[in-house]
């Protein structure tokens, strides 16, 4: 099968009810252009510093996520969940999801696709078109999820979605040429 050929998978958060946007930006990664080695799962395997501002004054926490939409799977690939940042937290340094003790205050992340408790670099199937990494910080209407360590990213996503006050996205993309 010949993956290049697949149809491209819709923007996730674009199917979703629609809510204020703020700024997302980063010293490691810039929308729509490729990922450095440095962020994918065969190289350095770090996840990328984010920094956001411009969120609704009422946020309470914030969820940290990166999606692979593009995955061949019918569900995408969850790459990364970083759930209850305190409202005071407004940037995560490059390589803060190796593991929890990376995140500041109460924050912590749940299993990622690849089984991990951390961040997975990207790592499609070589001759694949290009993938999205949609890295999205949602600004939180409550202090902490109704979630734990073992709860799927799905669910953490699910949960978010009724709490989400405003989002901000940033979508690199990564081609595995191999």
């Amino acid at each position: 099968m010949d993956l290049s050929q697949r149809p491209l998978a819709p923007e996730p958060y674009s199917m979703l009810p629609p809510v204020p946007s703020f700024t997302v930006t980063s010293n490691d990664v810039v929308e729509g252009e490729q990922l450095d080695d440095t962020f994918i799962k065969s190289g350095a395997n770090l996840s990328p510093h984010l920094t956001w501002s411009g969120f609704p004054e009422e946020t309470k926490s914030f969820l940290v996520t990166c999606f692979d939409p593009d995955a061949p799977t019918p569900s995408g690939f969850w790459h990364w969940t970083v759930v209850n940042l305190a409202p005071d937290v407004t940037e995560l340094q490059q390589g803060w999801g190796a593991s929890d003790d990376k995140l500041p205050g109460g924050a912590f992340h749940v299993r990622n696709d690849a089984g991990t408790f951390a961040y997975s670099g990207s790592a499609p199937p070589a001759g694949d078109r290009p993938h999205r990494y949609i890295f999205a910080v949602h600004a939180l209407g409550v202090e902490n999820l109704d979630a734990d360590r073992d709860t799927s990213a799905t669910k953490v996503a699910f949960l978010g979605l009724f709490q989400t006050l405003a989002r901000a996205t940033i979508a690199p993309t990564y081609q595995n040429r191999g």
